[in-house]
């Protein structure tokens, strides 16, 4: 069968190849070169199996998915590799690496779960791609990466067609594109051009009305999110100008005081301690609508943040994160008013009972209560058990502390969900573990399901079964399983990690018999 190959660059030296790796995927993001119609096998002269050349060539550049052929995510993910690769004719060539067959390779770049989605450029690994698994959002980040970090402006039409944009624009205005200026820009491109837009011109009459002494950077905000609350643009103001001040700026400014959170951009905005406003965020139907909301939002925040109150906004589409709604208790589809939450870096979660008014008051008297420190957390929990006398102890948000938090308890717990087949497999096993320790008075088995209550930190679920350890007196140092799902693999664990030696079910019996042996003697 013949083995499919990426379109080469005029001049391209000819080589040899090995079978093509069924599944895997790189992308070409440079210019004027050919591409496959669909993501490209890539053998043994780009990718090999034994290390010789274990890395694409130094004219590619783009997304490369490591996968192994029984993979079910990766099998799900196939359709819209070959649907990007599709639309990526002649921009980007995608490649698909199997691991199974290329695990040099694959170890080479540190891969270790399929799929792996990897960024290549210039022959070199430039990072990992977290972004959409799907055809659309493969197609719109490698098209960012197709092209130069910074757009060339010739033009005062060219500058306002590319600050009209839906995001935000980050220009710079040089005299010449030699001096140390257009150099530090360029870098802090380089480095941010996967999160946001970056032009440049040289062009006079731009240059005279944006730059000082021949020279400037200047954000623009988004057209649709004009508002009254702050300035369409923002100026660079350090007198020097260096890449890393720059990155700083921008990461300080590009938002403004109320972004419009999406898909995209969610994990630029979260992570800190945010106010998000869910409602109706439509902005190609509705700019006007979505406006009126987040106006309202923003004549409170900045009223707060005026006062010296330290907290993030945005808005999101009530549709579009319909998930984390369910992750406060509030329904994605009453209502046309916002619905208000606050989630803080540490997780903790506040979210606004009173319905949202037209005059922002309501509003108000929330983030007034937040700050004083006078709302209740809450928490997704499932009802505390009536009894809960059983082997396996169930964990809900509710009674987590209780349990697992326990100072003079060792707690292994298992975090599960109920569709999770693994998790069904596991049960029997974990039952009879919990039964073999049910006289240890200072170990505890839990479980807990964790699609229907909130995971404190410091845990982290992100997938099933996961199963933590917390030793007596360090809970906040669990320490993650990792072992066997065995009876006796969980046994020998304990055994090694436990603060007391433990009690076993068999070894008490045995210890009772051979007292009644003494006694009858």
């Amino acid at each position: 069968m013949p083995v499919r190959r990426a379109s080469r660059a005029p001049g391209h030296r000819q080589r040899t190849r090995q079978r093509a790796a069924p599944g895997s995927l790189l992308c070409r993001a440079g210019t004027g070169a050919g591409a496959a119609a669909s993501a490209t096998q890539l053998g043994g002269t780009d990718c090999t199996a034994d290390g010789e050349r274990d890395r694409p060539r130094r004219d590619l550049a783009g997304l490369t998915p490591f996968r192994a052929p029984r993979c079910g995510h990766c099998k799900r993910l196939a359709p819209e590799y070959e649907s990007a690769a599709t639309r990526l004719k002649g921009i980007v060539p995608l490649v698909k690496v199997d691991c199974t067959a290329n695990s040099n390779t694959c170890n080479k770049y540190g891969v270790s779960g399929y799929p792996t989605l990897k960024i290549f450029r210039d022959g070199e690994e430039a990072g990992t791609y977290d972004g959409p698994r799907t055809a659309d959002g493969i197609v719109s980040h490698l098209k960012k990466q197709a092209g130069p970090a910074s757009v060339a402006l010739s033009s005062v039409a060219e500058f306002e067609k590319f600050i009209g944009d839906k995001d935000a624009s980050v220009v710079g205005f040089f005299g010449d594109a030699s001096g140390d200026a257009y150099s530090e820009f360029m870098k802090a491109a380089n480095s941010l051009r996967d999160n946001y837009r970056f032009a440049h011109t040289t062009e006079e009459q731009l240059v005279q009305k944006y730059g000082e002494d021949g020279e400037g950077i200047v954000l623009f905000r988004p057209p649709r999110l004009a508002n009254k609350f702050e300035e369409s643009s923002v100026k660079y103001p350090e007198d020097k100008i260096t890449s890393g001040k720059i990155k700083k700026f921008i990461q300080e400014n590009i938002f403004g005081i109320c972004p419009h959170m999406t898909e995209d951009n969610k994990d630029l905005i979260q992570g800190k301690d945010l106010l998000v406003a869910y409602y109706d965020v439509d902005y190609e139907k509705n700019a006007k609508g979505s406006n009126y909301w987040r106006n309202r939002v923003m004549m409170i925040a900045k009223k707060f943040l005026d006062a010296g109150h330290k907290l993030s906004y945005a808005v999101a589409s009530r549709k579009s994160f319909g998930h984390e709604l369910s992750e406060f208790g509030l329904d994605s589809s009453v209502g046309e008013a916002p619905v208000v939450a606050i989630r803080t870096a540490k997780g903790d979660k506040y979210v606004m009972q009173e319905e949202f008014s037209r005059d922002g008051k309501a509003l108000e008297r929330f983030l007034q209560d937040y700050f004083d420190g006078n709302l209740k957390k809450y928490l997704k929990s499932e009802p505390v058990p009536e009894s809960n006398d059983g082997p396996v102890k169930v964990v809900v948000a509710e009674n987590f502390d209780e349990i697992v938090n326990a100072q003079d308890k060792d707690v292994l717990i298992e975090f599960y969900a109920p569709w999770c087949g693994h998790c069904k497999n596991l049960e029997p096993k974990y039952k009879e573990l919990g039964e073999k320790l049910s006289k240890d008075p200072n170990i505890i088995i839990a479980k807990m399901d964790a699609t229907a209550n909130d995971v404190p930190s410091p845990y982290e679920v992100r997938g099933f079964p996961t199963i933590y350890f917390a030793p007596a007196g360090k809970k906040q140092s669990p320490k993650k399983y990792e072992g066997g799902r065995e009876v006796s693999d969980f046994i020998s664990y304990l055994k090694r990690e436990a603060t007391n030696t433990p009690v076993l079910q068999e070894e008490e019996k045995s210890k009772k018999s051979k007292k009644k042996v003494k006694e009858d003697l």
